[in-house]
C-alpha cells in the first residue's frame, strides 16, 4: 500500500522549480501525444512553440494574447492568497465586455477625448459587479465562493449573447450577432505601428506593478497574507476579514472587466460572442504556475499565450484538433498540482495488512478479560 507521509519541511528551491519541471514533463507528453498521433513529434513542437514568435509580428501577437490573461491571473494572484477562490475571472471578464461595449456604442458620433476614460471604467465597472455578487454571496450568506462564481461564469456568457443577439446587435450587420463597430476615440491607441499592439499591455504592466507593491509593501497587503494563512490570527490581530473579502474579490473582478473591455476596445474593436477563448480559465492556471508572485505571473503568461497561438497554428498548418491548447493547459495544471504534492509529501510502500474484523475482535476480548482477570 502507498502511502503519503508530510515531509517536515517544503524545499523553497524545489517550489520554484515545480512550475518549469510541469512545463517539462507536459512537453514530453506532448512527443508522446503526436508519436501517437502519427505526426513528426519535433516538428509539432516546434510549429507550437516555435513559429509563432518566429518573427516580430509574432513577437507582436504574443503580447496581444498575454495582455488579457495577464490583468486576470495578476488580479487572480491577490484573491489566491487570500484562501479565496475566484474561479468567477470568465464571466467578470465577459461582463466587462459587456459593460464597456455598451458605453462605446453610446459614443458612436463623439470624438472627444473621455470616451476611451468611460469606456474603459464601464469595463471595470462590470467586473467590479459581477464580482460583488460573489462577494456578497460569501459575506453575508458564507456560500461557497467556487460554485458562486464558476456558474455565474455561465450566466455571464448567456447575457452576453443575449445582449449580442438583441439589444446591442448592428442593425445594419446583415443579422449577424456582432455591435455596431465602435468610433475611433473608443478604441485603444496602438503602441507600436504596424501590430496590434495596444494601450492595455500597458495597463496590465502598470497592473502587475501595482499589486507587487499592494502585496509586498502596504499593510492591506500584509493583512492579505496573513488572512490566507490563518484567519484565526487574522481575527485575534483585529483584521477585518469582512472587508478583506470584499477587497480582494471586488480588485480581481474589477481586473477581469479591464481584460474584458480592453479586448473588445482594443483588437476586436466591437462586441462579438467570442470575446474570450477561455482567458479567465487559463488565468487560473497562470496564477498558480507562476507561484502567485508577479514576476511568475508575467512568464506563466507568456508561456500560456504561446500555448493559444502555437494550438492554432498546429490547427492550420498540422491539421490538428484546436482543443489542443486544452488538452495542454489541463496536462500542465496536472503536473504541477503532481509535483506540489511530491514537494510536500514523501511515498511510502507499507507492507503490514490490517488485523481482520474477527481477528481484532477476539484480540480485544482477550485484551478484556485479561484486565478483569
Amino acid at each position: 500500500m502507498i502511502k503519503l507521509e508530510p515531509r517536515g519541511e517544503r524545499s523553497r528551491l524545489m517550489s520554484w522549480l515545480s512550475p518549469i519541471l510541469a512545463a517539462l514533463l507536459t512537453m514530453l507528453t506532448g512527443l508522446v501525444l503526436f508519436t501517437l498521433l502519427g505526426v513528426d513529434p519535433w516538428q509539432a513542437l516546434t510549429t507550437i512553440l516555435y513559429k509563432p514568435i518566429a518573427d516580430t509580428y509574432g513577437l507582436a501577437e504574443l503580447a496581444v494574447k498575454a495582455t488579457p490573461i495577464l490583468l486576470c491571473a495578476i488580479g487572480l494572484s491577490v484573491v489566491f492568497k487570500a484562501q479565496i477562490w475566484n474561479i468567477g475571472a470568465e464571466g467578470q471578464l465577459l461582463m466587462g465586455g459587456l459593460f464597456g461595449s455598451y458605453m462605446a456604442l453610446q459614443f458612436l458620433d463623439n470624438d472627444s477625448g473621455y470616451v476611451l476614460p468611460m469606456v474603459l471604467l464601464a469595463g471595470v465597472a462590470g467586473g467590479l459587479f459581477w464580482a460583488g455578487i460573489a462577494a456578497i454571496l460569501k459575506v453575508q450568506f458564507n456560500t461557497n465562493e467556487i460554485l458562486t462564481t464558476i456558474m455565474m461564469n455561465y450566466i455571464a456568457l448567456n447575457i452576453l449573447l443575449w445582449a449580442v443577439h438583441g439589444p446591442l446587435k448592428d442593425p445594419e450587420g446583415f443579422n449577424f450577432p456582432e455591435s455596431a463597430m465602435f468610433s475611433q476615440s473608443a478604441i485603444l491607441p496602438v503602441l507600436i505601428d504596424d501590430t496590434r499592439v495596444h494601450f492595455g499591455l500597458a495597463l496590465a504592466l502598470l497592473a502587475v506593478v501595482a499589486i507587487w507593491v499592494l502585496m509586498s509593501r502596504s499593510f492591506v497587503g500584509f493583512q492579505i497574507r496573513v488572512l490566507g494563512l490563518d484567519r484565526s490570527a487574522a481575527r485575534l490581530s483585529g483584521f477585518r476579514e469582512k472587508r478583506l473579502i470584499y477587497f480582494a474579490l471586488l480588485l480581481s473582478g474589477g481586473l477581469a472587466g479591464l481584460a474584458g473591455v480592453g479586448e473588445v476596445a482594443g483588437p476586436i474593436g466591437q462586441l462579438i460572442p467570442s470575446i474570450s477563448p477561455g482567458y479567465g480559465y487559463a488565468a487560473i492556471i497562470v496564477a498558480f504556475l507562476g507561484r502567485l508572485h508577479p514576476l511568475g505571473i508575467v512568464l506563466a503568461t507568456l508561456l500560456m499565450a504561446l500555448l493559444y497561438m502555437g494550438g492554432e497554428m498546429a490547427q492550420i498548418e498540422l491539421g490538428l484538433p484546436l482543443a489542443l491548447t486544452s488538452l495542454f493547459q489541463g496536462l500542465l495544471l496536472f503536473y504541477l498540482l503532481a509535483c506540489d504534492v511530491l514537494i510536500g509529501f514523501r511515498l511510502r510502500l507499507t507492507t503490514s495488512k490490517p488485523a481482520t474484523a474477527p481477528a481484532a475482535a477476539v484480540a480485544t476480548d482477550t485484551a478484556v478479560i485479561e484486565a478483569r482477570g
